[in-house]
């Protein structure tokens, strides 16, 4: 995902560039303002952390862009692509490092496992929005 602040500073087409380069075939892409619930069950495991408001408050704050991507290690590809989520500690190259200005607004999102794959593409998709 692009967070709002990507999508605000015109970072969309960059970051879809660089997923492509990759070799990575996006499957599943749109634009929306995430509701309050929706990030609310997203960030769910974050729920009772003291940072869970400003995560909702920051998901919901202006469009994302949601993108379904297939290809091979893609979670861990992407992963390493994104960078650290803080971005002083993002490796060279990385979006983040690139890209971010702090660990609240980081540009991007991606799952962290095949399981939170499928429940936030689930979340954010449905099966005919995906190629």
């Amino acid at each position: 995902m692009i967070k709002p602040d990507g999508v605000k500073r015109g970072l969309t087409a960059e970051i879809l560039a660089r997923i492509q380069r990759k070799g990575y075939r996006v499957v599943g892409l749109k634009q929306f303002v995430i509701s309050r619930e929706l990030a609310e069950n997203h960030y769910g495991e974050h729920k009772e952390r003291p940072f869970f408001g400003e995560l909702v408050d920051f998901i919901t704050s202006g469009p994302v862009v949601a993108i379904a991507l297939e290809g091979e290690n893609a979670i861990l590809g992407w992963r390493g692509m994104m960078g650290a989520t803080n971005p002083a500690n993002a490796a060279p190259g990385s979006i983040r490092a690139d890209y971010a200005t702090t660990t609240g607004e980081n540009v991007t999102h991606g799952s962290d496992s095949p399981e939170s794959a499928e429940r936030e593409l689930g979340l954010f998709f449905k099966p005919e929005e995906l190629l």
